[in-house]
């Protein structure tokens, strides 16, 4: 009998084994198989095809065409973008140190990065880049010129530039040095007691940045605090870890990481000891906020040490990793998702790609997602990015305000001002005059441009359905009435939307003064995100309402 037993162990043993080879043989010829066919297609192009072709940009589509079937996140990196690439992960790069953009045939710059070489030799913006080292700028495209400014720290470039305000041509020599944009752009105190941290990345120094800022609010007496993560596309998973450790215990889980590959499993916890577990916080996120920001956001939501407010965030919970290829390219290799302490995926079903025409995530319906608690007993859901706490109002901004912008009135308008007008109030004291917004009206109706709106947009496409029906004769005369209606008068509309268009103007001049960091200066006073934040911190027993799920007006409520 225990023969006949083992006899039978040894079939099944074998049997397993069996198919395990089999599927491990067959998976083998699978990818040979294919390898061959598109060796032999490559080849055969390559031979036989009408005109030339460029056996380096084939294979680089073949190789994106694969990658773009996963996910949006996993991209071949070639070694002619590892530049960029390396920029994207530290925010660093050797360069002049401004922002450039295109006008019609010419690159301009848009604004000096404060104290960085460009602004040193005293480029502004709206200089046209003329020429870089001899070379003509004329036809170049903001890649193109990027890379002829950047290059190796310490040595000299030769910038021609034509500043239209003044009529200059300049000739600048300008010494290139690393540049390391901040991971906190600004922080400060937004009233007594109050705090604010606005971080825009997770790079290598995203953490120690945030903790130099808390410390130094703390001795300015911060007793409350807004951390604000809105645009912030993300970064290093351990920085947002780190970041979340100073407001939990140490030993929390932060985040989990699980994929195919077993050695891809990371549970990473709090392993330092916190900042601060009592201090109320905020934390602001809008559908900008991915990857690193969710993970801060989603965690201190799990664990219930956070209020978060604002717009549902951008949906981003896959994990990558970069791999080394041959002849100094990379691939960036999504490997793992990551789960926030209650045990969600924030991942968007649909990779983020389901989104409306201002880029906002369309709704994915609750039978596609998951529900899980928080520590207090509220209900999360899975699949969608970081639900708000409180969910902040959209802003919506005129057609006109939009004409202004596109047409590059109101950035002009303030390079004329900058050259005009040797210094302006601090950025949160600066008010354009009544006489001085009147001129922009003034500069505004002196340019010939079209005011579209789209109201006026969809009638012209109702017209076009409506020439095709046979009763188009018969309602002329009403849609020609409507249509009327509907013109917007420029001037008029310079008046009614004022205050919007003002304010926009304002912060573009600011910004000629003061850089990036007056231009937050001088919009926490008119954010109504903020407000809201400092409204709730204010209100002590509405802001444990919010942590505790039994607040009437919250999104994240207990079940």
């Amino acid at each position: 009998m225990k023969k006949r037993q083992r006899t039978w162990l040894a079939i099944a043993v074998i049997t397993i084994t069996s198919f395990g080879s089999f599927g491990f043989v067959e998976s083998y010829f699978e990818i040979s198989k294919n390898l061959d066919i598109f060796s032999t297609v490559y080849r055969e192009i390559n031979v036989n095809y009408v005109e030339e072709t460029n056996p380096g940009k084939l294979v680089k589509t073949g190789i994106d065409a694969m990658l773009a079937s996963l996910d949006p996140y996993t991209n071949y990196i070639p070694e002619s973008d590892i530049e960029d690439y390396r920029f994207m992960t530290t925010h660093e790069y050797g360069g002049v140190g401004a922002l450039i953009g295109t006008r019609g045939d010419n690159v301009i710059i848009t604004e000096p990065y404060e104290g960085f070489p460009a602004d040193k030799a005293g480029l502004k913006a709206g200089d046209i880049i003329i020429s870089v080292d001899g070379e003509t700028a004329e036809g170049k495209n903001t890649s193109q010129l990027s890379d002829m400014l950047r290059g190796q720290n310490g040595t000299s470039i030769a910038v021609k530039i034509n500043r239209e305000a003044t009529g200059e041509t300049l000739d600048l020599d300008i010494v290139r040095e690393k540049i390391k944009l901040d991971d906190v752009p600004y922080f400060g105190m937004l009233e007594e007691g109050v705090g604010y941290i606005s971080l825009n990345s997770f790079t290598q120094t995203a953490s120690q940045d945030v903790k130099a800022a808390y410390v130094q609010l703390k001795e300015d007496g911060m007793e409350e605090l807004v951390l604000d993560l809105r645009g912030n596309g993300g970064g290093l998973l351990h920085e947002s870890v780190n970041i979340v450790n100073f407001f939990i215990e140490k030993g929390e889980d932060v985040a989990e990481v699980k994929g195919k590959v077993k050695e891809h499993y990371r549970m990473n916890k709090a392993l330092n000891a916190p900042l601060d577990l009592e201090i109320p916080l905020v934390v602001l996120i809008d559908e900008g906020s991915a990857s690193a920001s969710e993970i801060v956001s989603g965690s201190l939501q799990d664990l219930d040490r956070a209020v978060i407010i604002g717009h549902n965030s951008y949906g981003k919970g896959l994990v990558q990793t970069t791999h080394n290829l041959s002849y100094n390219s990379k691939l960036k290799l999504t490997i793992a998702k990551y789960y926030t302490p209650s045990g969600r995926c924030i991942q968007r079903i649909d990779y983020g790609g389901n989104r409306d025409a201002k880029g906002k995530a369309k709704e994915i319906p609750d039978s596609l997602v998951a529900e899980f608690t928080t520590r207090n007993g509220r209900t999360v859901k899975d699949g969608m990015g970081i639900t708000p706490d409180i969910e902040a109002e959209d802003q919506e901004y005129s057609d006109l305000l939009a004409t202004l912008m596109r047409e590059n009135l109101i950035f002009d308008f303030a390079t004329q001002f900058y050259f005009s007008h040797d210094s302006i109030a601090q950025p949160e004291d600066f008010e354009l005059s009544a006489t001085q917004y009147t001129d922009f009206k003034n500069y505004v109706m002196g340019h010939d441009f079209e005011y579209k709106t789209s109201s006026a947009e969809m009638m012209k496409e109702l017209k076009s359905v409506l020439e095709e029906d046979e009763f188009w004769t018969e309602v002329t005369s009403e849609y020609e009435a409507l249509a009327a209606k509907l013109e917007r008068d420029t001037e008029t509309d310079m008046v009614k939307f004022e205050p919007e268009i003002r304010l926009m103007l304002e912060n573009e001049i600011i910004g000629r003064y003061y850089y990036s960091k007056g231009r937050i200066r001088a919009y926490l006073n008119e954010d109504p995100e903020i407000a809201k934040a400092i409204e709730v911190l204010n209100n002590k027993s509405y802001y444990d309402s919010v942590l505790d799920g039994t607040c009437t007006d919250c999104l994240v409520k207990k079940g």
